[in-house]
């Protein structure tokens, strides 16, 4: 085989000709040992259908690569080739992971600061709409998508998909046994067409809402299909891997130990071990995600100030997905105003955690962006992108709390820093001066007030601060002297923030 050219953390894909007859998905199985120097990675392959087998591979390092297959087939044993590995592109940093324990970076180092929305069943929607879909993204901020792998049957979300996920039998239903290679295609097309757009993809493996079978397959055929994926869509930098939306609804087929080993077959088939998580449904329900094999904290919760008290109980990243969202349908979780919404985003924030958007619109033709993207219709968005605008200019290492969890005032409003950044956001209240802590002669740090639903940024005004309690001031900067600190004057209205820098 001649030497390929891919850049690092780009995908290498080599094909071969393999045995079509009986079930190769159940019959066959190879891989490949990729090596650089004494260097070793194990690469699972797969059937992509009509006698063709696949391997992709993402080189985390520049030069020169090899290979090897393996397998009890003779067609797909002892096959080589090699591949240079260039630098990569500009806008290609890498994988995401986790770093400061509560944060993520790209694995180049840059800062991820997850800022995601919710398609869930977008790519199996008309071609027109899943275009729409790229296009509405390419312009939004959002650097995350949760979306599911298989299609979903639930409230405005009744149409068939493009593929079936699974080939059809002789009987006319779908074979569980025999993955779809045209269904798998076009997913990872669109998950490609995403990474071209830097967005991460939140890939949904499970989901309880399904009438074609997908929900109730066996623990065999579960496990197979698992490995598929891995097999398939590791080699893709920008994928995060979401074991199940609302894992708990299936809690009858699934129970918990077999949930353990889906993250197992994830972990022993992905060589680049992309983030793993899992979505909750009943909110006292949380899966145990202090679990090793569990990457960060996934949850839905619309009580958004626990946020810190989920990143001390799990010792992880937290991402709310589904902090409820923005919309005017007739269930509850799907009618918050998008003020609301933007709102939960700052307290997640500024309580060092990270939020979902999600918007929930009525559609005579049920085309909501939630279920199936297409377009996006309200205003939160807009404020979630300038958030993510403002917020990447100053966070390094990730928001970490002011405060500890009770401490006074951040059980009222909400405060994180970075280093010398200060981030406060004060959500419902409305307070006319707040104190900073520092000294009246202080020119050391600039102030800014945030409006952030109207997303403007004002150089505040210095006060004197007015004389409160040494224990019970709301003092931006720790350690700092209420009597002897100079305040800014705020405009008077609800949700706010102040942001300090150091000059």
């Amino acid at each position: 085989m001649s030497n390929a050219i891919v850049e690092k953390w780009g995908v290498f894909e080599a094909a071969f000709n393999g045995p079509s007859a009986g079930n190769p998905y159940l019959d066959v199985a190879f891989d490949a040992i990729f090596s650089q120097n004494s260097r070793e990675i194990r690469v699972p392959g797969f059937y992509d259908g009509d006698g063709v087998y696949r391997i992709r591979f993402m080189p985390d390092n520049e030069g020169e690569w090899s290979f090897k297959t393996r397998s009890k087939t003779t067609e797909l044993n002892d096959k080589t080739g090699a591949l240079t590995a260039t630098a990569p592109s500009k806008n290609n940093h890498g994988l995401v992971r986790v770093r400061n324990k509560f944060h993520f970076a790209y694995a180049d180092g840059t800062p991820f600061l997850s800022f995601g929305t919710t398609c869930y069943a977008w790519t199996h929607q008309p071609l027109e709409m899943q275009a729409q879909t790229l296009e509405t993204l390419s312009k939004a901020r959002f650097n995350k998508i949760r979306m599911g792998v298989f299609p979903k049957d639930y409230p405005y979300n009744h149409n068939e998909p493009l593929y079936p996920s699974f080939k059809m039998g002789a009987d006319g239903k779908q074979d569980l046994d025999r993955p779809n290679p045209a269904m798998f295609r076009h997913f990872e097309k669109q998950v490609a067409a995403l990474c071209d757009l830097g967005i991460e993809a939140d890939i949904i493996m499970f989901h309880p809402y399904d009438r074609w079978g997908y929900a109730d397959m066996s623990a065999e055929q579960d496990f197979r299909y698992v490995a598929y994926l891995a097999a398939r869509l590791s080699a893709y930098r920008n994928v995060w891997w979401a074991l199940a939306n609302e894992y708990d609804f299936l809690l009858d087929t699934k129970p918990v130990e077999q949930w353990d080993r889906y993250f197992h077959i994830l972990e022993e088939n992905d060589p680049y071990q992309h983030l793993r998580s899992i979505h909750n449904g009943d909110q006292t329900m949380n899966f145990d995600h202090r679990k090793p094999w569990v990457t960060h904290t996934c949850i839905q919760n619309p009580d958004v100030k626990r946020t810190q008290e989920w990143r001390e109980a799990y010792g992880k990243p937290v991402v709310n997905d589904e902090p409820e969202y923005e919309g005017n349908i007739i269930q509850s979780w799907g009618n918050l105003t998008a003020q609301e919404l933007v709102h939960r985003f700052w307290l997640t924030m500024t309580r060092g955690g990270y939020a979902g958007h999600g918007e929930t619109y009525a559609h005579p033709e049920d085309l909501i962006w939630w279920a199936k993207g297409g377009t996006l219709r309200g205003e939160a968005w807009k404020r979630i992108g300038f958030m993510r605008d403002l917020l990447e200019q100053d966070v390094k290492n990730g928001l970490e709390p002011l405060g500890k969890i009770g401490d006074f005032p951040w059980t009222r409003v909400s405060g994180a820093g970075d280093g010398d950044f200060r981030l406060i956001y004060f959500g419902e209240h409305q307070p006319v001066v707040w104190s900073t802590g520092l000294p009246m002669d202080s020119d050391d740090y600039a102030v800014d007030i945030i409006d952030t639903w109207d997303m403007t940024v004002t150089p505040a005004r210095k006060v004197k601060a007015p004389v409160t309690h040494p224990t019970r001031h709301g003092a931006i900067v720790r350690g700092g002297k209420p009597d002897a600190a100079f305040g800014v004057e705020m405009p008077g209205k609800p949700y706010l923030a102040l942001r300090v820098r150091k000059n």
